[in-house]
């Protein structure tokens, strides 16, 4: 196995959380962001689906959500910056067994029993980590596959299952996108304590305004372009690739779909198409500008069929009128032979001023740009393929 280089950070300093197909990286920057010392490999042969910083309470937490075919999936944290990870004896994000006395009754939409449907369901893979609402400094989030939502209260000590979620009607008819049944985005409205927002492939946008309790289907006007004429628009079944909101603005809602690109205005009660000017509304990663709500950025791909940089030309979309239009940003990315693909999870943004925008690719470079979008930079080119990059700024 590799022997890790390890980073030291500073405050003020630039943290960019790399997950790769065969491990987790570290890299730390000043604010210029120009030159990038590189932590890792961490995990190394494993795949890194989620990483997250947690700064709240004084914190200097680093997560990664840990998946290998062999030893299963799990969640690591990190003190120090990755210089020594956690390794757990027993799992904590798990689905209550039948002995455990909390099998989850599941009412099958087909039927008029309650019939226990599924008493067993094992964890396949940990797909997202996200902080608590603002005003909740110790309470976590993970999305798993099959599609559930976890909860810790305790910084991630112990996890419980999202029971509202799991015993909803419509589980029974989701079905796996391309990568799983996955419950891969979360979404906190920072101005209700109540409100969450979660979107899993393909099962659409949910949005519970009771603490969890219950959850409503938000997919009005998004379109599921693999189902047949006529039947386009159901209240589910959405495959959702991912959605953003602004803390300023969380009834403002964007949205990627697996075909097409939505905005919302009213908390997802509806949704309305801005793909304007954009050489394909298929795509994954999205990303808002933490210092501007109208500012949103994406990375399209040509087609579900082909996933890879439409005309082999490397570019990142940003709209700074909150959909209206859309500008390609390629200065410094390259426009030839560039049959690049970016996942869901693979760009993030900091909220210095100017914005840092960075993403990765499943051909293993990593990007960035320190003048939110206008010019970018090769930061790393041998990775990995890069699944998720997450950055935070070290109070």
């Amino acid at each position: 196995m590799p022997n890790p280089n390890h980073v030291k950070a500073s405050p003020g300093d630039v943290l960019l959380l790399t997950g790769t197909m065969k491990g987790a990286f570290v890299l730390r920057s000043d604010k210029a962001r120009q030159r990038w010392d590189v932590g890792g490999p961490y995990f190394p042969g494993r795949a890194i689906y989620a990483m997250l910083y947690d700064d709240r309470k004084g914190r200097h937490r680093l997560w990664a959500a840990v998946n290998s075919s062999y030893w299963g999936s799990y969640l690591s944290s990190s003190d120090d910056f990755g210089k020594t990870w956690t390794e757990p004896e027993a799992y904590g994000v798990k689905f209550p067994q039948p002995e455990d006395g909390a099998a989850a009754p599941i009412k099958d939409a087909n039927s008029e029993s309650n019939a226990t449907a599924q008493t067993g369901t094992a964890l396949k893979q940990i797909w997202q980590i996200a902080l608590g609402h603002p005003d909740e400094p110790d309470t976590l989030y993970c999305g798993v596959e099959p599609a559930a939502l976890f909860k810790s209260t305790d910084a991630g000590e112990t996890w419980q299952l999202v029971q509202g979620l799991y015993d909803h009607p419509h589980r029974p008819q989701w079905m796996p996108g391309g990568g799983g049944l996955c419950l891969h985005t979360i979404l906190p409205d920072p101005s209700n304590q109540q409100r969450l927002f979660i979107a899993i492939s393909t099962g659409g946008v949910y949005r519970t305004d009771d603490g969890g309790k219950s959850w409503q289907p938000r997919n009005q006007g998004v379109r599921a372009q693999f189902l047949p004429e006529g039947q386009q628009y159901p209240e589910w079944g959405q495959c959702v690739h991912k959605i953003v909101s602004h803390p300023s603005n969380p009834k403002r809602l964007f949205l990627q779909n697996h075909w097409g690109l939505y905005k919302s205005e009213d908390g997802g009660d509806s949704w309305t198409d801005i793909a304007n000017g954009v050489p394909s509304d298929f795509g994954f990663a999205m990303e808002i500008d933490p210092n501007d709500a109208n500012s949103v950025f994406i990375i399209p791909m040509e087609s579900d069929e082909f996933r890879c940089t439409p005309e082999g030309k490397l570019r990142v979309y940003r709209s700074k009128d909150a959909g209206a239009s859309w500008t390609a940003m390629d200065n410094g990315l390259p426009q030839a032979n560039a049959l690049e693909t970016v996942l869901r999870d693979g760009m993030s943004a900091d909220d210095l001023q100017p914005t840092g925008i960075y993403f990765g690719t499943r051909n293993g470079k990593l990007y960035g740009s320190a003048n939110g979008g206008d010019s970018w930079n090769a930061i790393m080119e041998s990775l990995p393929p890069v699944v998720c990059v997450k950055t935070a700024v070290v109070q």
